[in-house]
């Protein structure tokens, strides 16, 4: 496949990044030199640089023949223009657009978007994809990670394990003995920074970090039998009012039982806030203040989530109220290599745009009748759910008879209309819809068993 992609941050860089390690011919364009040359040297990728807008650079970039356009600059006009020029003058046949401002994403103004009007075929918005993964994080608080698939049938968790937790130095084939009915999958574990995909011999040590595989009605049991307590979040603040700390105050007020209060430092941000929300009480000051944290009811707080637009605010804000009894504190963080201070400064999660804008990104170029995507880490990993097609490799064969790569496991089956845990015995068949956790290496191989020529895209 043949994808062009316009910007080379750290968006654009690491979509390149995953296209390119699964041999396709990536063309990396943006108008700053210096990350162009970072991709091309870094990468296995052409660069271009240039407006991604201009027509002829396009066409220095391959256009002409391209299958698809990924527009991921910092500039949501230059993303929407390119997107035109793509349709109008290069005829590629699909065209995804970044798009920042909440005007170009209302729901009265779709039409914009059709074929004849401005063709982006995916318009993808961080801050949405950011607050849809702050609420997911809110409805578990005991995991540093959640992710909603099978139409919010499944999760998946990521479980900090304890000293105390019950199961530890168990191997994971007792696990499916000691708790028959518990429909949990260890998919995924983190051990001294490596990610790898256990083996049923494979035990857990305090100290792992593990991805798990959950039907949605176990997973109060799930965090039950790994030693985690299930809070209930009644009361929340949230530092920053903008479009992030809005969405999620949006959310939150569509919950009758939970009471949101909002802290936003700039005066005209606030009261644009306090405008659009019905119930949720705005507070004009620094996050950062002692008085004013105090003022919101830290000490009570269930949560606080910290999603200004600067990282060290963010951690900040969050320290200092875990300091003050706030029981949970998640972050914000852009610049991943603040990512390991997390643990040792006691916030509990963190939020990645970047990797959540991928994980997007990723579910609309994926092979294969593909509903969704997760990317775990730094492009470690990705969860993968999948619909099963007849002519897949795959279908009509019991699991265990499926040569999977040693970095794949599947997590959860939805067959018939019930999601279960699979079994060597099962066996899949077309139209199901399964959840795998597949190392960065291994996904082109699961691709190749998911995809059919005909379903390209």
């Amino acid at each position: 496949m043949k994808v062009i992609i316009c910007g080379a941050g750290q968006v654009g860089w690491q979509i390149a990044r995953h296209l390119s390690g699964e041999n396709n011919d990536v063309t990396v364009v943006d108008n700053n030199p210096e990350l162009v040359r970072r991709a091309t040297e870094t990468l296995d990728v052409q660069g271009i640089a240039g407006f991604a807008s201009y027509p002829d650079i396009l066409e220095r970039a391959g256009a002409r023949d391209a299958d698809m356009i990924i527009a991921a600059t910092y500039s949501d006009e230059v993303n929407m223009v390119t997107c035109q020029v793509a349709h109008s003058v290069f005829a590629i046949p699909r065209k995804i657009a970044r798009l920042r401002a909440q005007s170009y994403l209302t729901a009265i103004y779709s039409d914009l978007y059709r074929r004849d009007h401005m063709p982006i075929d995916v318009v993808i918005s961080p801050e949405r994809e950011v607050a849809d993964a702050a609420m997911q994080r809110l409805s578990a608080p005991a995991a540093f990670d959640v992710q909603t698939f099978l139409d919010g049938r499944a999760q998946l968790l990521g479980i900090i394990i304890d000293d105390d937790c019950p199961v530890v130095n168990t191997p994971l084939r007792q696990l499916t003995d000691l708790f028959s009915t518990l429909r949990a999958i260890v998919v995924g574990i983190r051990r001294d920074g490596r990610l790898f995909a256990p083996d049923p011999n494979d035990q857990i040590f305090p100290g792992d970090s593990c991805y798990i595989c959950v039907v949605d009605e176990d997973v109060p049991r799930t965090l039950e039998v790994f030693g985690k307590t299930t809070r209930t979040q009644e009361r929340v603040i949230i530092v920053g009012g903008g479009n992030v700390g809005l969405a999620v105050a949006e959310s939150l007020e569509k919950r009758r039982s939970i009471r949101a209060k909002v802290i936003e430092k700039d005066r005209a941000t606030a009261e644009r806030a306090a405008d659009a929300l019905e119930r949720t009480i705005v507070l004009n000051g620094d996050g950062l203040d002692k008085a004013l944290l105090a003022e919101a009811g830290v000490r009570r707080a269930d949560a606080i989530l910290c999603v200004t637009d600067d990282d060290k605010t963010n951690m900040l804000a969050a320290v200092r109220a875990k300091a003050s009894g706030c029981e949970m504190a998640i972050a914000l963080i852009n610049d991943a290599t603040l990512v390991p201070l997390m643990a040792t400064l006691g916030i509990d999660a963190h939020i990645n745009p970047r990797q959540t804008t991928v994980s997007s990104i990723l579910r609309h170029i994926r092979h294969g009748r593909v509903r969704g995507v997760y990317s775990i880490g730094d492009a470690e990993a990705e969860v993968i759910e999948a619909e099963v097609l007849s002519t897949s490799p795959i279908a009509g064969r019991p699991i265990r008879d499926i040569d999977f790569p040693e970095g794949v496991l599947i997590g959860a089956i939805q067959q018939g209309g019930k999601v279960i845990k699979p079994d060597g015995k099962l066996k899949i068949e077309a139209g199901d819809v399964i959840l795998i956790f597949a190392l960065t290496n291994d996904v082109p191989e699961v691709e190749r068993l998911l995809q059919v020529s005909i379903d390209y895209f």
